[in-house]
């Protein structure tokens, strides 16, 4: 503790940082930002634009950096990203997806995490690119190998079969799919891969707000995981934490 202080004190430490070393978050005028999620769970800390003013944004943006040296932002809309981008000290490195609406942040120094595992992630069509963008970047951020394999859905299935080699030699796949979801199961039964499902609010008329994709891939007759419609977070965090979990395992059988 009085080291802390002390740090503090001498201008080593930033109030916030000393603050999430010892209560595990920071505190902030948006609200209080998870710093020991990734130490804990893992899984970094993503800052959810929906329903966040620009100005909430960049706080929390401030202090994810303050205290992790990264900040992932979801959902982040023009507002959102004009904000972050314009409050940036030199030297940031900034990824922004528009498609995705994701933005990353590393400050200078920063040292990813660097999983020894591949995670594939699959759409059935261009329409399911923005989920799926989102499971990317967080399946990144937790620092595996990301392979991506798009525009194969079953209205022909000669375009899936073209890639199960790749597919196979993946350690998790994420598999996008709007309309009736049907993908996701047809891959799962096809590779000893883990799949997780992830539905997408892409479809015409009855259920086409991703009610079917969803219905379809909890219903699934294959061996599949599911997430909320468009969760691209959920998937891309999960596809990571069992990319961790092999690399973890192969590093032991290394050894």
């Amino acid at each position: 503790m009085r080291e802390l202080l002390d740090a503090v004190a001498s201008g080593e430490l930033s109030p916030a940082e000393a603050e999430a070393r010892l209560a595990g978050y920071a505190t902030t005028d948006a609200g209080r930002f998870d710093a020991a999620r990734e130490r804990r769970r893992g899984i970094p800390e993503a800052i959810l634009g929906d329903g966040k003013t620009p100005t909430e944004v960049a706080a929390m943006v401030d202090a994810a950096l303050e205290t992790t040296g990264r900040a992932v932002v979801t959902r982040a809309d023009d507002g959102h990203v004009a904000a972050v981008t314009d409050d940036l000290a030199a030297g940031m490195t900034v990824d922004h997806d528009e498609r995705a609406r994701t933005l990353v942040v590393e400050a200078p120094g920063f040292d990813p995490p660097d999983v020894d595992a591949t995670v594939a992630v699959v759409t059935a069509g261009t329409s399911d690119a923005a989920a799926a963008g989102e499971a990317a970047v967080l399946a990144r951020a937790v620092g595996a190998t990301v392979e991506r394999v798009d525009d194969v859905g079953v209205a022909h299935l000669g375009r899936i079969v073209d890639h199960l080699d790749a597919l196979r030699g993946a350690d998790v796949a994420v598999v996008a799919a709007g309309r009736e979801g049907a993908l996701p199961t047809v891959v799962a039964g096809l590779i000893d891969t883990p799949v997780i499902g992830l539905p997408v609010s892409t479809g015409y008329g009855y259920s086409g707000e991703g009610e079917s994709a969803l219905a379809s891939t909890l219903q699934s007759c294959t061996v599949l995981s599911t997430v909320n419609i468009d969760d691209g977070f959920s998937a891309g965090a999960q596809a990571g934490l069992i990319a961790r979990a092999v690399a973890d395992a192969r590093r032991g059988d290394d050894a």
